[in-house]
C-alpha cells in the first residue's frame, strides 16, 4: 500500500468530489490549544456544554476552576475553554439539525460510546465531542488503523462533523474495488442476521453496481480502494466512507488473501462477490455490543493484542506496588491509635 492511498482516503479529499452522494458534513480546522487539549493525557472535558461562552472579556476569561473541600485538603480543577472554536462548532452543529457524528479526517471513536449516557456517538455540544475523543484518544496508543487517532490529530488536523442520521445497521455494506472494478460486497454488521437482506440479496447488489458505475467507478484518486454504502428503505444507496485497499481496512466477510490473490474473487464473475449472514444459525457474537466496552478491553481478554496486554501486566504491577506502600504506611498509624 501506498502512502498516497492513504491520504486520498481522508475525508477532506474525498468528501468534495463526492458531496451530493453522502452525508451533509461541516470540517473544521483545529487550533492548536485544542490539539494540544486532545492529545494530553488528563481527562478533563470542557465546559460550557449547552451555550458558547459570554462575548464580552475579563482577566480569567479562559478557564471556569472548579473546586470543593474536605476535611484532609482543597482541590482545585481546571476546565479548559475554547470560545472561538467553541462558537464554529455550536454554529456547525446548529446547521446541520442540531446533532452530529463527529470523527476526523481518517478515524471516529466508533468503541467509544460505552461512556456516553446514552451509548450513543451522537452529540450535540462540544463537550460531547471531546469526551468521545478523550477517551478514544486514550484507548487507542496501539491501534491498526490506517492513522491512529493521535498521529491524524497530528498530520492533518481537522475536526469533521456529519449531520446525524439514524442509519440501520443491516443497510451498512462494503465494497472493495480492485482496478476500479467492483470485486466483493460484504454485509458490514455481520455479527447479526437480517432478513431482509436474505429476501432482497438480488436487489441490493444490483442497487450498490449501479452506485458504483454511475457515480464512484474512475471518479476516485485511486483505483484500489473500499467504500462503505448505506442502503436506505426507499432503495437509495448513499456513500458513507471509503478507506484503503489494503489490511488495515477490515476485509469483513473476506480474507485480504482471498481480495488480492488473483483467484475466483478478482477474474471469475461479471458481477461482485456477495457475502452476508444467511442464517441465524451463523450469527456471530460481538463482544463490543454484548458489553460496551472499548475494541482494546475486548482484544486485552482475548490476547489478541500483545502491546494492550504488556501495558496491563504493567499497570497492574504499578498500582500493588503503591497498594503495599501505602499498607507499610498506615500500620504505624493503626497501631498507635489503638494504644491511645
Amino acid at each position: 500500500m501506498k502512502k498516497e492511498q492513504v491520504v486520498n482516503c481522508q475525508f477532506s479529499v474525498w468528501y468534495p468530489i463526492f458531496r451530493i452522494h453522502t452525508i451533509k458534513s461541516v470540517i473544521l480546522p483545529l487550533p492548536q490549544n485544542v490539539i494540544d487539549y486532545l492529545l494530553d493525557d488528563g481527562t478533563l472535558v470542557v465546559s460550557g456544554r449547552y451555550a458558547p461562552p459570554p462575548t464580552h472579556t475579563h482577566t480569567h476569561s479562559h478557564t471556569l476552576t472548579l473546586t470543593w473541600s474536605d476535611d484532609e485538603a482543597t482541590a482545585t480543577v481546571t476546565a479548559p475553554e475554547f470560545p472561538e472554536f467553541t462558537s464554529k462548532v455550536l454554529e456547525a452543529i446548529n446547521a446541520l439539525g442540531g446533532h452530529v457524528f463527529p470523527k476526523l479526517n481518517w478515524s471516529a471513536p466508533r468503541d467509544a460510546n460505552w461512556i456516553a449516557l446514552n451509548s450513543s456517538l451522537q452529540c450535540h455540544s462540544l463537550s460531547d465531542i471531546f469526551l468521545l475523543f478523550k477517551i478514544f484518544t486514550n484507548t487507542h496508543t496501539h491501534t491498526q488503523t490506517p492513522v491512529d487517532f493521535i498521529t491524524c490529530v497530528i498530520l492533518c488536523p481537522q475536526l469533521v462533523l456529519r449531520k446525524w442520521s439514524e442509519l440501520i445497521p443491516g443497510g451498512e455494506f462494503r465494497c472493495f474495488v480492485k482496478e476500479n472494478k467492483l470485486i466483493a460486497i460484504s454485509q458490514r454488521d455481520y455479527t447479526q442476521f437480517y432478513q431482509h437482506i436474505l429476501m432482497q440479496d438480488g436487489q441490493i447488489c444490483q442497487a450498490i453496481q449501479d452506485f458504483f458505475s454511475q457515480h464512484i467507478q474512475y471518479n476516485f484518486l485511486d483505483e484500489d480502494f473500499v467504500f462503505d454504502i448505506y442502503r436506505d428503505s426507499q432503495g437509495r444507496v448513499w456513500l458513507i466512507d471509503l478507506n484503503p485497499f489494503g489490511e488495515v481496512t477490515d476485509s469483513l466477510l473476506f480474507s485480504w488473501e482471498e481480495l488480492t490473490s488473483g483467484g475466483e474473487i478478482t477474474q471469475h464473475q461479471e458481477s461482485p462477490a456477495f457475502r452476508y449472514t444467511k442464517s441465524e444459525v451463523t450469527v456471530q457474537p460481538s463482544p463490543c455490543l454484548s458489553y460496551r466496552i472499548p475494541r482494546d478491553f475486548v482484544d486485552l481478554s482475548t490476547g489478541e493484542d500483545a502491546y494492550k496486554l504488556i501495558d496491563f501486566l504493567k499497570l497492574r504491577k504499578s498500582q500493588q506496588e503503591e497498594s503495599d506502600e501505602e499498607d507499610e504506611d498506615d500500620m504505624p498509624q493503626r497501631h498507635g491509635s489503638s494504644e491511645t
